[in-house]
């Protein structure tokens, strides 16, 4: 409850005049020293507030007599970085990107700089150590290619992309729906067929008898004997590697309502330089040709 204000007998301290079950608050002030340590930041605070953005506005902050920014520090850490960066890239240009592996110093630069390019890129499709995923998301450390794993080859992929429209030089294939052009169970014995290439489980004499049908409708683009054309970038249907899965029902489904699967094009994104570095990482990831 509240009392009168008096002075406590034992410490000579002026009570707040509050006590509970005979307990006097005592009004003890607070430590000089803290409170010029609170008042200091309290004028530090204000200072701030005119020196640094902090004032929210319509469409940003107040830039502060000081004119400092967070964004416009990192931009100049990056344009340092850039400028002491600048010799090894124009090395990197110089030189065919197949001969790059022959300079280990190039190498060690191009490894370091495309991981980094590749974790910000590419790692959010094919997983941060390129093992991919199924779904449509390619394993880099296979040696399973559906257009080539030289640096080159590579170099062009990541350039133009896998069939996106925006690039005109994109690398371009499409796999028709057979839904659409096949009866039912002419797909089911298909795909008995096809898991019989890679010798998975299935139903021999089904497979026989939609071998044919393999020929007259698939054997175009991944050839008579299943392993796939890498200039239409045509799967190789006899090495068990399987980007949406391998299983009879997926590969059903797979035949019926064809797959697309878009890589987009990178070089409106990163610097040649980059596109080059990045290459040479995934090529050294060890499934690179």
């Amino acid at each position: 409850m509240a009392g009168k204000r008096d002075v406590d007998e034992a410490t000579n301290t002026q009570t707040t005049g509050h006590e509970w079950d005979g307990i006097k608050e005592l009004d003890t002030p607070m430590p000089r020293w803290w409170l010029w340590s609170l008042y200091a930041t309290i004028v530090w605070g204000v200072i701030y507030l005119f020196l640094m953005p902090a004032w929210p506005l319509i469409n940003g902050a107040t830039p502060g007599l000081l004119g400092y920014s967070s964004r416009g520090a990192v931009e100049r850490d990056i344009a340092e970085a850039e400028a002491v960066n600048a010799p090894l890239d124009a090395q990197l240009m110089s030189v065919d990107i197949a001969s790059i592996a022959e300079d280990p110093d190039m190498l060690r630069y191009a490894i370091a700089g495309g991981g980094a390019v590749f974790r910000n890129n590419c790692s959010q499709c094919h997983g941060a150590g390129g093992q991919g995923a199924l779904g449509g998301y390619p394993n880099l450390v296979d040696d399973d290619w559906l257009w080539g794993g030289t640096t080159e080859e590579i170099y062009q992929t990541v350039t133009h992309g896998i069939r996106y429209e925006a690039d005109a030089d994109t690398r371009f294939s499409q796999m028709p729906a057979f839904g659409d052009i096949l009866e039912a169970d002419e797909i089911a014995g298909l795909a008995e067929y096809v898991l019989s290439l890679s010798g998975a489980d299935h139903d021999a004499d089904l497979a026989a008898a939609h071998q044919q049908t393999f020929i007259d409708n698939c054997s175009a683009c991944h050839g008579e004997d299943g392993k796939g054309m890498r200039d239409q970038g045509a799967p190789n249907l006899t090495d068990g590697i399987w980007l949406y899965g391998g299983d009879h029902d997926t590969i059903v489904a797979t035949i019926t309502n064809a797959r697309y699967g878009i890589m987009p094009a990178f070089q409106n994104r990163l610097t040649d330089a980059e596109i080059r570095k990045v290459a040479v990482y995934v090529h050294g990831l060890g499934g690179g040709e």
